[in-house]
Parts: structure tokens; C-alpha cells; sequence
């Protein structure tokens, strides 16, 4: 089997089990785990997948920058963002991440709704402006421009003082044992923050981000109090995240 022939068939074998081995590999293939990891790592660079220790995992395919993130499947990200919604009550404390699920719930909180909203997202925060009854605190810091977000030790700093009710974040991996991840370091270390000052944290999850993994882990699926996913979401996605003690919750 050439190169790319077995490339091709350890990507259709990842699609097909949700996670490959580079032992298991090594022997289907009848190559060394050097060849394998070799592959792996090839395929990896390309962002067809993400290496973890001992093989693979689908890499997901929401690590697209904000810009080309906006227009993708808008049905999906308001369906999330209005199950969020509504989990919102009034006088409530509510940290908000980044992201364009974020944005969409941001936009979609009713006109009349008082509480207070505190975010590391400009993008958010503006979205807020003409909401008379939300009360918003910007959390200041570098700017990461892939997510327009505020990330760093100033960020970080600035969250001391907040005790929020609920934490809605953003991921783009979420799998039954890589947990949550996301493309960026600092970011991960952020959403790990923002998670310690929430009472509660609930995970926005559109159906491309299931079964699949990032480059970092922000923590595993217990530090979520709800992983939040469209009510058509196929059962198949949502069984293996609910064995792995994932309260999945449908909007």
C-alpha cells in the first residue's frame, strides 16, 4: 500500500471508530509505529486529525477563524443560543465567552432582561449596547485576533473580583475522553478561569464539534454542569458522551 493509499485509509478508519491506535495501525498496515506516527504526524500538520498519546483522534473543524466562522451553519449556532437563552433568568451574573454561538446568544437575550453579562469578547460586548436592563463589564487584556477575545495574565487579573451564576462556553472539540478543547493555549487557560468564577458552566456544542479534538484540553467533561446540543443531534453523538458522565441536555 502506498503512502497516501494508507493515509487515505487510516482517515476513513478514524471517521468510521472515532479513534485510532498507532499499535493497532502498525499491525492492520503491516508497517512499523514509526511509519505510523510518521503518518500521523503528516496527517496532523495537514489538520486532518489530532495526535494524542498512542494514536488519534478526528480533529474538529470549528478551529476556522471568527470571520469565516460568522456564516457557518447560523441555524444551528441560534438554536443553540436560544436553548441558552433561556437558562438565563433575570438578575443572574452571566459570564459569556467568545465565539459566534456566543454572538447569537448574546444578540437573541430579551430586550427587557436585567442582569449583568461580564465577557472578554468586544464583539459580545457591543452586541449588548442596546440592551437597557444588561449591565456590561469588558474584560480587557491582549486581544487574540483569530477569536477576538481578551486573553493573558491582565485578563486573567481582571477576573478576581467576579462570582458569576452560569459560565456558556465555547469549545471546539468536545469528546468522551479528550474532554474539551480548543486551538489556542491562552484561550484554554481562559475558559479554565472563566469556569472557576461560574457557579455553574454550560457548554455550547454544535453537532461538528462531537467525538472530535483540539490541540489543547481545558478539562474534561465533569467540569461542565450541561454540554448544551441541538434537540436533533443524533442519539449515536450523545450516548458515548453521556457513559462518559456527560449531562448532555437538548435545546
Amino acid at each position: 500500500m502506498l503512502t497516501e493509499q494508507r493515509k487515505q485509509a487510516i482517515l476513513a478508519l478514524l471517521a468510521q471508530e472515532g479513534q485510532v491506535f498507532s499499535g493497532e495501525l502498525s499491525q492492520r498496515y503491516d508497517v512499523s509505529e514509526d511509519t505510523i506516527r510518521r503518518d500521523l504526524r503528516e496527517l496532523a500538520a495537514e489538520g486532518k486529525l489530532q495526535r494524542v498519546h498512542g494514536g488519534a483522534l478526528p480533529a474538529s473543524r470549528a478551529a476556522a477563524g471568527f470571520a469565516e466562522r460568522v456564516p457557518i451553519e447560523s441555524a444551528s449556532k441560534r438554536a443553540l443560543a436560544a436553548g441558552a437563552a433561556r437558562m438565563i433568568a433575570p438578575g443572574q451574573v452571566v459570564l459569556l465567552d467568545g465565539g459566534t454561538t456566543a454572538l447569537t446568544l448574546a444578540r437573541l437575550l430579551p430586550a427587557d432582561l436585567n442582569a449583568t453579562v461580564v465577557t472578554h469578547s468586544p464583539n459580545v460586548a457591543v452586541a449588548l449596547v442596546d440592551h437597557p436592563g444588561i449591565e456590561v463589564v469588558l474584560i480587557g487584556g491582549k486581544l487574540y485576533k483569530h477569536s477576538i477575545v481578551s486573553v493573558g495574565s491582565a485578563a486573567l487579573e481582571a477576573l478576581a473580583p467576579i462570582r458569576a451564576d452560569l459560565f456558556f462556553m465555547g469549545v471546539t472539540g468536545v469528546h468522551p475522553s479528550a474532554g474539551f478543547s480548543t486551538g489556542d493555549l491562552e484561550e484554554a487557560y481562559m475558559k479554565r478561569a472563566l469556569a472557576a468564577h461560574a457557579a455553574e458552566t454550560v457548554v455550547l456544542a454544535s453537532a461538528e464539534k462531537l467525538h472530535t479534538a483540539s490541540r489543547y484540553r481545558i478539562g474534561g467533561l465533569e467540569m461542565a454542569s450541561a454540554i448544551l446540543v441541538e434537540a436533533d443531534t443524533d442519539e449515536a453523538l450523545l450516548a458515548p458522551l453521556r457513559n462518559a458522565g456527560g449531562n448532555v441536555v437538548s435545546t
